[in-house]
């Protein structure tokens, strides 16, 4: 028997906000480039996608992802908020978060952010390295990044930092000055992720051509471990596999989707689990546009989840977080024994080092953590 929490009316959102200046060669997000003349048709549309709605909704927690949700004009983006907070109403200290880019984000768009409630940004720097963002065809350098989140720090205080490791021709050192600069703006949080070749990016077809080549292995592990010595000693908490953050200041929209919870998602490609229904809309701009305005549903893709698969999904989401997978509380979201259901993977990899189990919980050991996606597939 699934537990009536699983059911329960979502309490966050996630909008997308698919603009950019430019897409960068290893992002395979849904945005288009150099397209803000479909800005307004972009907004007329999420407003027809809120009214499935049909009221407005509480939440606790509101993510406005891309794409550049601050790419947007400060008009624009004043819009953008307007519109959502119709529809969702946050209570009182609900976690309201938006992702930016240093290019661009001038003191009117932050004022626009404070004043409307934002109190989270999640600022794109990636690195501090004037070569390597030049590499990731970003549009900024790194004597920008110390500048904007001074700005940013007088008016919001909730700063996350995202930063990317594994680059092709990244040493070791410019990866642990990268974070020893990131640690010294003072951020609550900060995300790393190795680079990743997405098929269908110009990054992949370069590796394919091998004008890029990635890093070994070995140094990618070196990297990662890095990360997580460096954060730690300088007080962040890891409690997911790739974020960090001091006390009190874990995404707790993210927590949503670690432990399999409802959230609405509107705007193209985005996604919702609300009911044990997972749906997704088309991630063609154009394609969601012009059935949205016209008054379709632009959702592309549709599942219902059995009760098994929503258990074994919570499990892949629950072992990306530090603290692992509580036995009671997996019950009691899903109806199911983990024990019942993975057992012997369990023993397995407890066996191999990979997982520690104790009683209580399970969750990945620090070499799980480097092997993670492997662990976490022998578990679906």
């Amino acid at each position: 028997m699934i537990s009536p929490s699983v059911f329960s009316e979502p309490r966050s959102a996630y909008i997308h906000v698919p603009f950019c200046a430019h897409r960068c060669g290893y992002c395979d997000f849904t945005l288009v480039a150099e397209k803000d003349d479909l800005i307004d048709d972009y907004l007329s549309a999420l407003a027809l996608e809120f009214r499935s709605l049909s009221r407005p909704r509480q939440v606790e927690t509101l993510f406005f992802g891309g794409g550049t949700p601050t790419h947007l004009s400060a008009g624009r983006l004043a819009r953008l908020l307007e519109l959502t907070f119709r529809w969702f109403q946050p209570v009182d200290g609900c976690e309201i978060s938006i992702e930016a880019n240093p290019a661009g984000l001038d003191n009117e768009k932050i004022d626009r952010l404070a004043c409307s409630g934002v109190n989270r940004i999640s600022l794109g720097v990636q690195s501090f390295n004037n070569s390597t963002l030049e590499l990731l065809e970003r549009d900024h350098r790194q004597d920008d990044v110390a500048l904007i989140v001074e700005r940013l720090q007088r008016r919001i205080t909730n700063i996350s930092l995202d930063l990317i490791f594994a680059v092709p021709g990244q040493t070791l050192t410019e990866w642990q000055e990268t974070l020893k600069q990131a640690i010294e703006l003072r951020p609550q949080h900060i995300s790393t992720y190795g680079l990743t070749f997405e098929k269908g990016t110009s990054f992949w077809t370069r590796r394919k051509n091998r004008d890029l080549i990635p890093l070994g292995e070995e140094l990618q592990r070196e990297m990662y471990a890095v990360a997580m010595d460096q954060l730690t000693a300088a007080g962040f908490e890891q409690y997911e596999i790739s974020n960090f953050a001091r006390l009190g200041f874990r995404c707790r929209h993210n927590e949503v989707y670690w432990t399999s919870r409802s959230y609405y998602g509107f705007g193209p490609g985005a996604a919702r689990y609300i009911n044990g229904r997972r749906e997704t809309n088309h991630r063609n701009v154009m394609t969601w546009l012009k059935r949205t305005l016209a008054g379709e549903p632009a959702t592309a893709e549709c599942e219902e989840l059995s009760g098994e698969d929503r258990a074994r999904e919570a499990i892949m989401l629950g072992l990306r977080q530090y603290d692992g997978i509580d036995r009671g509380d997996f019950r009691d979201l899903t109806g199911f024994s983990l024990d019942q259901l993975v057992a012997k993977h369990i023993s397995r990899h407890c066996r191999s080092g990979l997982i520690e189990d104790t009683g209580s919980h399970i969750r990945l050991t620090r070499e799980g953590r480097f092997l993670a996606d492997t662990v976490i597939v022998d578990f679906l």
